[in-house]
């Protein structure tokens, strides 16, 4: 009795091959086009910013400016208080580099006076004209943060 022959046959792995690469034409960019998640990460990193600068603001009684721009968020922090000159130091995040948050791709756009709020010690946030920020940042695709300046919400 012959031994029947193990393994596969050429016409077997050229199938399995010519499947995996219809499947990685098919599947492969899908995987790796960020435009799905980028508007999801930088809603979240601005989120967390403005949630950071909130609570360094009241913990450190220091003026604290969230400024947000279309594609970036940037913190900075009063060097004294009260403040004499606004904010005009770098908010270090938690690793000690200066606090900022950058995604071109993805754009932001608020209802709020000015591009910058300001996050008081007693935890108000106001707005570019000194009066209480109530509004919401829009990021394209996304839930909108809301902003109760005299409830100190971010949300």
């Amino acid at each position: 009795m012959k031994a029947k022959p193990r393994g596969f046959t050429m016409v077997e792995l050229v199938t399995v091959l010519v499947l995996l690469g219809i499947l990685s034409v098919a599947i492969v960019p899908r995987m790796m086009s960020s435009a799905d998640t980028a508007a999801p990460i930088f809603r979240a990193d601005i989120l967390s910013a403005l949630r950071y600068a909130q609570k360094v603001s009241v913990s450190h009684r220091r003026l604290v400016c969230a400024n947000i721009a279309a594609g970036s968020i940037t913190l900075t922090i009063a060097q004294a208080n009260p403040p004499a000159a606004g904010c005009n130091a770098a908010l270090p995040s938690p690793d000690n580099s200066p606090y900022s948050s950058k995604d071109p791709a993805v754009t932001a756009a608020n209802n709020i006076a000015g591009s910058t709020l300001f996050f008081q010690p007693n935890g108000d946030i106001l707005d570019g004209n000194s009066a209480l920020a109530n509004g919401q940042i829009t990021i394209s695709g996304q839930a909108a943060i809301v902003i109760d300046g005299g409830g100190s919400r971010v949300e």
